[in-house]
């Protein structure tokens, strides 16, 4: 027996969220007395989950699958995880675990609670807790199922090393056509960047930056930080912005460890998608901006007058630190 744990990456790399829920999947092993099996699909540096809890690695490698599919790869996970006589599964909750966690709980008539923010509560009842309304609040689920599946919710439980080894084993689960009956015809993605997904530090302007021709600071500000770039909804609807840099509770929710809103107002919808950041910045010139109030940080004032100040003095400070 074996807790299971789907560990995400792109063209071989290993995104972060793949260390965080090797270490969260490891967490519930030791209080279970089971060990980690880890499922890779098309990944490079296998062995380097070992030292995130990993002891056993099931690697998938079939060129079909450099596009995510969520059919084929819930099914690759129901059957590893059959295998392996797995009855907790550990996934993330980035888009695509939500896209598959689903179809994998249907297959193994299991049990599905994502956007986990902590280490079980217990095992015996199985209880996590999980983030709820909008993340204005929390919920202790029991997950009663024989199967249990696990979304564990971005930079929540945190990486973790503990110095292990993993064994690497191929794994060839069987595939047919009814698996790749859905295709992707494209698949655009920013290069270069800090995803908004994976960043640890998340820069976001809205409309009080005037028009798309003042984003250079942004910009600026984000590559001092290394941080991803965001931008409210009405940016994205003006064209200002790429709608994939919209962040809010109908755009992609935010989890970073650091969220910087410039120039935005606040709204109810970006305000409820971006609440599950530990830290939120606000910079405006409206001290009666909505944001104020959920902000840890705020600083009322330009702008195009405290951005740049603030680039600059991060500069100052890196290059003393250097």
């Amino acid at each position: 027996m074996s807790v299971l744990v789907y560990t995400e990456s792109d063209k071989g790399k290993f995104k972060k969220n793949a260390f965080e829920v090797a270490s969260y999947a490891h967490n519930v092993a030791q209080e279970l007395g089971e060990s980690v099996t880890a499922v890779t699909i098309n990944a490079e540096d296998d062995a380097s989950l070992g030292n995130y809890g990993a002891s056993k690695v099931l690697k998938v490698s079939n060129d079909q699958l450099n596009t995510f599919n969520a059919k084929a790869y819930a099914n690759i996970l129901a059957q590893a995880a059959q295998a392996e006589g797995a009855k907790v599964i550990i996934v993330s909750s980035s888009a695509d675990a939500k896209f598959l966690a689903p179809i994998l709980t249907a297959t193994l008539s299991g049990g599905y609670v994502p956007n986990v923010v902590a280490a079980p509560e217990s095992t015996v009842p199985f209880v996590v807790k999980r983030t709820a309304f909008s993340n204005k609040g929390f919920a202790h689920t029991e997950i009663s199922s024989e199967v249990k599946i696990i979304g564990v919710s971005n930079n929540a439980y945190g990486v973790h090393e503990n110095g292990g080894t993993a064994s690497v084993d191929e794994f060839n689960p069987t595939l047919g056509d009814a698996d790749f009956a859905t295709k992707s015809v494209e698949v655009d993605k920013v290069a270069g960047k800090a995803t908004i997904a994976d960043a640890d530090i998340v820069v976001s302007g809205g409309r009080g930056l005037k028009g798309p021709e003042n984003w250079g600071m942004i910009e600026e500000l984000a590559e001092v930080l290394g941080a991803a770039t965001a931008c409210s909804k009405p940016v994205s609807d003006l064209g200002w912005r790429p709608h994939g840099e919209h962040v809010g509770q109908t755009g992609k929710p935010v989890a970073s460890n650091l969220y910087i809103a410039v120039g935005i107002s606040g709204a109810i919808q970006h305000l409820a998608g971006v609440s599950a950041s530990k830290t939120k910045v606000v910079i405006n010139n409206d001290p009666e901006a909505p944001f104020f109030k959920a902000a840890d940080y705020g600083i009322v004032g330009d702008a195009f007058e405290v951005v740049p100040k603030l680039i600059e003095k991060l500069k100052e400070f890196k290059a003393q630190n250097a």
